[in-house]
C-alpha cells in the first residue's frame, strides 16, 4: 500500500510538472521563424553595421571608416579621428551571418521542395559572400571556415587571399543558380523578391571584387570582371540599397544616432568639405548644412581637433530622416570601376571618359541634383580630360565625393587606389591614415592562439599593415 501511494505522488508531480512547463511558455512570442524573418533580420542589421556612427574608441568594424578617410570629423571626443580605437566584429557574426545561416538551414530543411527554394538560397549567398567580402577588406585573416559551427568556441582565422577566392567562387556559382523564371522571397527589404534585380546586385558585386584583387592576382580578377560585365549595374534604378521605415526599430541607424540621441559630436571634415568648396559642388548642400548664422557656408574641422560643433557643417538634413535608404552598392561606384577597367584594359571596356562621367551623373541623379551636373563636368578640374593627374587620382577623387555616406566603401577605395592624399592629425596612435582594422581585444583574450596566428599571417596586427589585395 505504502508503495501504491508512492507510485501515486510520483505520477501526480510529473503531470503537474508537465502543466507548470506549459504555464511557462509564452505564446506571445514566436518560438520559431520563417526564413524570410531571418533573411529579412540579417540584411536590417547588416544596414545597421554600415550605417551607424561613432566618434571613436571602440565599435562595430566600419563605424570608424568616415572618420579614416576624413568625409566626417569628431569634434567633441577625438579617439576615433586620432586612431585610438578597438573593434567588434559580434554584431555581423552573430547579427547578420548567423541569420544568414539560420535561414539557409530552414529552408534546407523544411522548403527544399518548394519551386522558390534555390532562388533563395543563391539570394543569401549573395548576402553572405558580401558579409564576408567586407569583413576580409577590413581585417585580413577572419574566423570563417569554421566561424559558425556551434561546438567550435575557438574557431580558426583562414587566410584573406585564400577566402576572398572562396568567395569569388561561392557568388559566381550563385549568381548561375538565380532563375527569373522562378519566385523568391515574398517579402524581401532589399529588392522585394525581384530575382533579376539580385542577379545584377550579385554581378555589380563580383566585378568590384574582382576589381578589388586585380593587382594582387590578375588571373582570379580578371576572370571575375569577365564573368560579371555582361549584367552589371545599368542606371540608379539598380541600387542595391534598404529603405528604411518611419518608426523605430525600423529606422536609418544613422538616425538614431545623430537625430534620436541628438548627438553633437559629427561635422564634416575639413579635408572633404575644402575639396567640395574648391569645385563650387552642388552635392554639398544635400551632404551638409550650413554653418549656423552663415548664408551659404559649408565649412569643415581639421580632423582630431576638439572644436566646437556649432562652427562647423553638420550631416545634411536628408540623414536626420529616418527613411533615408542605406546603400549596399550603387551604381555611381559600378560606372567609376567601369572607367577604371577602361584605363586597365579589362573585359574589353572602353571610354574611360564616358565611363567616370556617366558616374558621377550617377552621384547627382541619386540626389535629386541631375540639373546640376552638367555645370560641374564643365569645370576643367572635373573634367576628365583636364583634370588634374593621374587616372588613379580624377577617379579617386571624385569616387571620394561620391561614396559620402558608405563610408566602409570610400575608406577601401582610398586604400586601393591611394586617393584623396590624406595625412593623419596631430598627435594620432600612427603616423598614417589606417588602412586596415586591428582584431577585437577578445579575440586576443578569449582566442589568443588562433589570434596569434592570424596576426602573424596578415602581417602584425596594427593599423598600418596593408592588405593582400592593397598592394600599390
Amino acid at each position: 500500500m505504502k508503495n501504491y501511494y508512492i507510485i501515486l505522488v510520483i505520477t501526480l508531480f510529473f503531470s503537474c510538472s508537465g502543466d507548470l512547463e506549459d504555464m511557462n511558455v509564452d505564446i506571445k512570442n514566436a518560438t520559431e521563424a520563417p526564413a524570410e524573418t531571418f533573411f529579412n533580420n540579417a540584411m536590417k542589421n547588416l544596414s545597421d553595421r554600415l550605417s551607424t556612427v561613432t566618434y571613436g574608441a571602440t565599435g562595430s568594424p566600419w563605424d570608424i571608416s568616415r572618420l579614416f578617410v576624413q568625409q566626417m570629423s569628431s569634434v567633441t571626443y577625438n579617439e576615433g579621428t586620432t586612431y585610438y580605437v578597438s573593434f567588434t566584429w559580434d554584431d555581423v557574426y552573430m547579427g547578420v551571418l548567423n541569420n544568414l545561416q539560420q535561414s539557409r538551414q530552414i529552408i534546407e530543411t523544411e522548403e527544399s521542395e518548394l519551386s522558390t527554394s534555390t532562388n533563395k538560397l543563391a539570394i543569401l549567398e549573395i548576402a553572405t559572400v558580401y558579409t564576408y567580402a567586407k569583413l576580409v577588406e577590413s581585417f585580413g585573416d577572419i574566423p570563417y571556415s569554421q566561424a559558425l559551427d556551434v561546438d567550435i568556441i575557438s574557431p580558426a582565422f583562414d587566410q584573406d587571399e585564400a577566402i576572398y577566392a572562396d568567395l569569388i567562387a561561392r557568388l559566381t556559382a550563385a549568381i548561375g543558380n538565380l532563375n527569373e523564371a522562378q519566385g523568391a522571397w515574398d517579402q524581401d527589404i532589399v529588392y522585394d523578391g525581384n530575382v533579376s534585380s539580385w542577379k545584377k546586385f550579385g554581378s555589380s558585386l563580383l566585378f568590384q571584387m574582382g576589381m578589388r584583387v586585380i593587382d594582387a592576382d590578375a588571373t582570379l580578377g580578371t576572370q571575375a570582371i569577365t564573368a560579371a560585365l555582361p549584367n552589371v549595374f545599368t542606371s540608379n534604378e539598380d541600387v542595391a540599397e534598404i529603405d528604411m521605415l518611419a518608426s523605430q526599430p525600423n529606422t536609418s541607424d544613422l538616425y538614431v544616432d545623430i537625430a534620436v540621441g541628438n548627438r553633437r559630436d559629427l561635422v564634416g571634415a575639413e579635408p572633404f568639405v575644402d575639396y567640395m568648396n574648391n569645385l563650387d559642388d552642388p552635392r554639398r548642400t544635400v551632404f551638409f548644412q550650413e554653418v549656423d548664422g552663415t548664408d551659404g557656408v559649408y565649412l569643415g574641422s581639421p580632423s582630431g581637433l576638439t572644436v566646437s560643433y556649432f562652427d562647423f557643417s553638420r550631416f545634411g538634413t536628408l540623414f536626420y530622416e529616418p527613411t533615408t535608404a542605406v546603400i549596399l552598392l550603387d551604381y555611381a561606384t559600378i560606372e567609376f570601376l567601369l572607367a577604371e577597367a577602361a584605363e586597365r584594359g579589362l573585359g574589353g571596356v572602353t571610354d574611360a571618359a564616358g565611363h567616370y562621367e556617366a558616374a558621377i551623373r550617377a552621384s547627382f541623379d541619386y540626389y535629386g541634383l541631375g540639373d546640376s551636373a552638367d555645370t560641374y563636368l564643365a569645370n576643367p578640374e572635373v573634367a576628365y580630360a583636364t583634370a588634374p593627374g593621374t587616372w588613379q587620382e580624377k577617379i579617386g577623387m571624385q569616387k571620394w565625393v561620391a561614396l559620402f555616406n558608405q563610408g566602409l566603401e570610400a575608406w577601401t577605395e582610398y586604400r586601393r587606389l591611394d586617393y584623396p592624399i590624406l595625412e593623419a592629425p596631430p598627435q594620432s596612435f600612427v603616423p598614417t591614415v589606417p588602412v586596415r582594422n586591428v582584431y577585437p581585444i577578445s579575440e586576443q583574450t578569449l582566442n589568443r592562439e588562433n589570434y596569434e596566428s592570424a596576426a602573424a599571417s596578415v602581417g602584425g596586427d596594427l593599423l598600418t599593415t596593408k592588405l593582400f589585395w592593397d598592394v600599390n
